[in-house]
């Protein structure tokens, strides 16, 4: 697995550009996680004191699909600027944007202090974290693809993927030292802001991991990581491009409903301890990063199609475990981390091949970023307003229509293109 590759500025190994790939993206999902983690545990109270704290925490969910919602944006604006500066200024400027947003939100007052300017400015500084979070995107997982050797694609695919369940393990821990160190008021004060000034620091280490992925050679052609223009991608790709965004909508959903719902819903509705429940998921992001290894093995032992088909009929069993989040939360999360793994560590690598080359790198970009709108950025939001209404089986039920679409759309790929 370690051949070698000449760019023009240095040789790389495979192996060198899995670790690298690994760490580059645990410090995104870290990110992503620490205002996820945030969102449910302190912007509620913060800048949204006066509401309920059912609907501050619907408000605050609201604001935290904006970075979902001008991702696709970001991408249309991050190829007119990678014309202009190239690959590695567009990823560079992205980043910046994205590590500054991320220590403005650490710096804000709360509502308290300065009234609506607070949550505005929330708002806007997470339209800035989306700006960034798009325009960083690289197709990291084409590449791997593309340089995996036969009959190894599946695990290669899977390492971007793990980056996920690591980064939820990074920001729970964290958040479970600051919340079992600090009193509530402290936390709650300050001491939530240091989470925020973390991502800035290995936002720099996701930097320059990035730059050394830029300059390493996948001994791809050309035209695969060319971006396509974009009114002609989605007039000749619309189809592919459709099915591509809805077929991962299960696992995406799954990404937030075993995350960022249950925080919110012990918070709110039960007595269960809120650093038993961050260390509940530091364990279940240790069983997700077995299930996402697991994915890949049983994706290059069978192929990508049984993984997820198999990954999406388990969700409804899961469903049945909602209630135990109530006096028994460990066997909804454990089991939900476990098969989020599942879900999750195949949920991309079968999109890009669904595009002609010339469409591949472009196709890819747009249907990943409408499947994360449309599957996760309003999963916490509407998994929290149904559980408000009806009860926690609403939110199951939620969960079991991104079951329904995903099996769609697994459908119809499989009747249309080649099996993968």
């Amino acid at each position: 697995m370690a051949h070698a590759h000449s760019t023009e500025t240095h040789s790389v190994t495979i192996d060198e550009v899995v670790t690298t790939v690994i760490m580059a993206r645990v410090t995104d999902f870290f990110g992503f996680f620490v205002y996820a983690i945030a969102s449910a545990l302190v912007f509620p109270q913060l800048f949204f004191p006066f509401l309920e704290p059912v609907t501050g925490t619907m408000a605050a969910f609201g604001l935290f699909a904006l970075a979902f919602v001008v991702r696709p944006f970001a991408s249309v604006l991050g190829r007119w600027v990678q014309s202009k500066i190239g690959k590695t200024g567009k990823i560079s400027l992205a980043l910046l944007i994205l590590g500054t947003a991320t220590v403005a939100i650490g710096l804000l007052p709360g509502y308290e202090q300065i009234g609506w300017l607070a949550p505005t400015l929330l708002a806007a500084l997470r339209v800035l974290q989306g700006i960034g979070l798009g325009g960083a995107w690289d197709g990291i997982t084409m590449q791997l693809q593309n340089a995996a050797p036969p009959g190894r694609k599946g695990v290669y695919a899977m390492v971007p993927q793990i980056s996920g369940p690591n980064g939820i393990i990074v920001a729970a821990a964290l958040f479970y030292v600051l919340t079992g160190f600090l009193t509530p008021e402290e936390f709650i004060s300050y001491g939530w802001r240091f989470a925020f000034f973390a991502v800035m620091a290995v936002n720099v280490v996701s930097l320059f991991a990035r730059i050394r992925l830029l300059q390493a050679d996948f001994g791809a052609d050309e035209e695969t990581f060319r971006p396509a223009p974009y009114f002609e991608t989605i007039r000749t790709q619309w189809r592919p491009v459709l099915l591509s965004t809805m077929l991962p909508l299960a696992s995406y959903a799954l990404f937030h409903m075993v995350t960022v719902f249950p925080l919110a819903y012990e918070l709110l509705y039960t007595d269960n301890s809120i650093e038993n429940i961050l260390f509940l998921q530091l364990l279940g992001g240790m069983a997700a990063v077995f299930t996402v290894i697991l994915s890949g093995v049983l994706a290059d032992r069978f192929n990508k199609r049984a993984v997820l088909w198999t990954s999406i009929a388990l969700i409804p069993l899961l469903c049945l475990t909602f209630p135990t989040l109530d006096d028994r939360p460990w066997i909804y999360i454990i089991l939900g981390f476990a098969l989020l793994g599942l879900a999750y560590g195949q949920a991309s690598a079968i999109v890009p091949n669904r595009y002609p080359a010339r469409f591949r790198y472009s196709g890819t970009a747009l249907s990943t970023n409408l499947s994360w709108i449309v599957g996760a950025a309003f999963a916490p939001l509407v998994g929290l307003t149904l559980t408000s209404w009806y009860g926690i089986w609403a939110a199951a039920l939620y969960l079991m229509s991104g079951v329904l679409v995903s099996s769609i759309a697994l459908y119809f790929l499989g009747k249309t293109i080649r099996h993968n």
